[in-house]
C-alpha cells in the first residue's frame, strides 16, 4: 500500500474558516524540530482495544485494520492485499493479507491473528460493545495462512466497511494489552489525564515523521480552549463560537468539517410525559430549528429532522422536514388532551408536561441546544428544565441532549439507534424496523435507497425524538506541520479521527 501522504485526494466537506500566515508558534511539547505533537479531546477512551469498540471506524493508530477509509470516504485496503471480494451469492468475503506486515513486537501478520481478532469480538462471554455492529457474521476461517474467508448468515451489502476493525495478534487477543501493526504504539497513558503514543519505527508502511504524540483529556470546551491561548495545545477540537474566536490568531489554522453528528433530544418512551407520541409529535413542530443554528452553533452546521445523517446525501428524504409550527404543535396538544394547566404549564389525566433535559458537562453545544429547546417548548406550554450531568447513565436514559451518526453507510448510523431491541429511548416502530432489515440485507442500491427514504417518512408521522441539528466540527491546528487532510466526520472528534485521522503522514515544517 503506497503511504497515504503521497496519495492526491479530494478535499472533501470541509470550510475554511481562517488560516493566520504568520510564523508558525512554537510547538507546545517544546520540540524545536517539531516531532512531538500535544493535542486535546473531550472524551477518554475507556479501553483501548478494538475489541472493547476503540476506534471503530478504523485510524486507530495503533492498529491496522483489512481495509481503510481514505478522505473521501472510499475504501482501500490497509492489511488486505486488495478489498474485499464477495461470493455471488453475498452470503461470504474472502480477504486475502499483505506478506511483508509485522505486528509490533515483531511477530507476523497471519491469517489466525484475524481470525482471533473476530472469533474474541464475536464471543458472546466478551460482550464486546462491537459486537452488535457485526450481526450478521456468522463465521471466520483461514483458508490458508494468508487468507481469510467471513461467512454471513445473510448478504450485507456494505459489510467491508466494517473490517476496518483494528487486527490484534492470535497472541495477545485475551491480554489487556493487545498487540497491533499500527503506526504507533502506547508509551503510557495517566487515566484521567493524557496518554503518549510513541512511533512504531518498524511500522510496515513507513515509520510516522512525527513521533511522539500526547493527547490530553480535557472534556471543558473552555478548558481546552484556555490551553490552546496559552500555547499548551497543539490543536484540538472546539465548538464553533470558540473556535471562531481563533481566526486571527497567528501560526493557527481554524477548519471546520462536516459531520455526521446527529444532535438530537433522546424522549424515553417509558416516561408518561416524553412517552406519549401526540407530544412527541407537537415538540417537532415547536422547535425553530433555523434559529438553533444560528445562535447555538454560530450557523456552522445544519438544521436535522430525522436521524438520517444529511452527509449520507443519497438516501435522504428531501421532503422529510417539520416546518417550525405553533398552530399545529398547539393543536395537536389540545385535541390529544394536553390542556393548560397552572402557570401554563399542560396537564393530561393529571400527568403535567414537564421533565428535566440533561446534556453532558462542559459540552457547550449540548448546553446552548438544551436552553433552545427548553424556551422552545416554554412557547406551547412544555416545561423543560436543563440539566448539565456527568452522569452517563443519566444521559443515556433521557431525556437527555444525544449526539450519533457516521458518514459511512446508513445501516451503521441508523440501525443501533432505531432497530427495536438497539434502540435509543426505547422507540419501536414495525415498519421503521422492516425498512431498517430491508437496508441491511438488500444487495440492490436502488433498494437501500427506497428503504431508508420510507423510513424517513415513517419517521415524520411517528417521531422518537426531537432531531435538532448536525453541527459542524471546528478544529484549531499549529501550522508547525504539514499533511492535514480534512474528513468527513462520524459523530465523536477523538484522537482516532476528524483532524487527527492521517496524523501519521503530518511532518514537520
Amino acid at each position: 500500500m503506497p503511504n497515504k501522504s503521497r496519495l492526491l485526494l479530494p478535499l472533501l466537506a470541509v470550510a475554511l474558516l481562517g488560516a493566520c500566515t504568520g510564523d508558525p508558534a512554537p510547538p507546545a511539547s517544546g520540540d524545536p524540530d517539531g516531532t512531538s505533537l500535544v493535542i486535546a479531546v473531550a472524551a477518554e477512551p475507556a479501553d483501548l482495544s478494538p475489541l472493547a469498540g476503540y476506534a471503530e471506524h478504523g485510524a486507530a493508530k495503533l492498529y491496522d485494520g483489512l481495509v481503510e477509509y481514505q478522505s473521501n470516504l472510499a475504501l482501500r485496503p490497509a492489511l488486505a492485499v486488495r478489498l474485499p471480494e464477495p461470493a455471488s451469492d453475498g452470503l461470504s468475503w474472502t480477504v486475502a493479507l499483505r506478506s511483508n506486515v509485522t505486528f509490533s513486537d515483531g511477530s507476523p501478520l497471519e491469517a489466525e491473528d484475524v481470525v482471533a481478532t473476530y472469533r474474541a469480538l464475536l464471543d458472546p462471554a466478551r460482550d464486546s460493545p462491537a459486537r452488535q455492529r457485526f450481526s450478521m457474521l456468522k463465521n471466520v476461517t483461514a483458508v490458508d495462512v494468508a487468507t481469510v474467508r467471513f461467512d454471513l448468515s445473510a448478504p450485507y451489502a456494505p459489510f467491508p466497511e466494517l473490517l476496518t476493525l483494528g487486527i490484534v495478534s492470535s497472541e495477545s487477543v485475551d491480554t489487556e494489552s493487545p498487540v497491533g501493526t499500527g503506526p504507533y504504539v502506547l508509551e503510557s497513558w495517566t487515566r484521567g489525564s493524557s496518554l503518549v503514543l510513541a512511533a512504531n519505527e518498524s511500522y510496515w508502511d513507513d515509520a510516522p515523521a512525527i513521533t511522539k504524540v500526547t493527547v490530553e483529556f480535557i472534556p471543558d470546551d473552555e478548558t481546552r480552549a484556555e490551553r490552546l491561548r496559552e500555547g499548551k495545545l497543539d490543536g484540538a477540537a472546539l465548538p464553533p463560537a470558540l473556535a471562531t474566536t481563533f481566526e486571527d490568531t497567528d501560526g493557527t489554522l481554524v477548519v471546520a468539517h462536516s459531520a455526521a453528528d446527529v444532535r438530537a433530544v433522546v424522549l424515553p418512551t417509558d416516561n408518561p410525559v416524553t412517552g406519549d407520541p401526540d407530544l412527541r409529535l407537537a415538540m417537532n413542530y415547536a422547535v425553530d430549528r433555523e434559529t438553533m443554528v444560528k445562535n447555538a452553533l454560530a450557523g456552522k452546521g445544519r438544521v436535522a429532522y430525522t436521524p438520517m445523517p444529511e452527509v449520507l446525501a443519497e438516501f435522504v428524504e428531501p421532503d422529510a422536514t417539520y416546518s417550525h409550527d405553533l398552530t399545529r404543535a398547539l393543536d395537536t396538544l389540545s385535541t390529544s388532551g394536553w390542556l393548560p394547566g397552572d402557570a401554563g404549564v399542560r396537564t393530561k389525566n393529571g400527568t403535567t408536561a414537564t421533565f428535566p433535559l440533561r446534556y453532558r458537562t462542559g459540552d457547550t453545544v449540548a448546553a446552548a441546544l438544551a436552553e433552545a429547546f427548553a424556551t422552545n417548548m416554554s412557547a406551547i406550554g412544555v416545561q423543560v428544565t436543563p440539566e448539565p450531568t456527568t452522569d452517563e447513565a443519566a444521559l443515556t436514559a433521557g431525556p437527555a441532549i444525544v449526539s450519533f451518526g457516521d458518514p459511512f453507510d446508513p445501516d451503521t448510523a441508523l440501525y443501533p439507534v432505531l432497530r427495536s431491541g438497539t434502540e435509543v429511548g426505547g422507540y419501536r416502530n414495525e415498519t421503521v424496523d422492516a425498512t431498517l432489515d430491508t437496508g441491511r440485507a438488500a444487495t440492490d442500491p436502488a433498494e437501500r435507497t427506497t428503504a431508508y427514504r420510507k423510513l424517513q417518512r415513517t419517521w415524520l408521522t411517528a417521531p422518537g425524538m426531537v432531531v435538532l441539528a448536525a453541527p459542524n466540527h471546528t478544529y484549531v491546528i499549529g501550522e508547525s506541520w504539514d499533511g492535514y487532510q480534512p474528513v468527513v466526520d462520524a459523530s465523536s472528534a477523538d484522537f482516532t479521527w476528524g483532524a487527527w485521522w492521517n496524523l501519521e503522514d503530518w511532518t514537520p515544517r
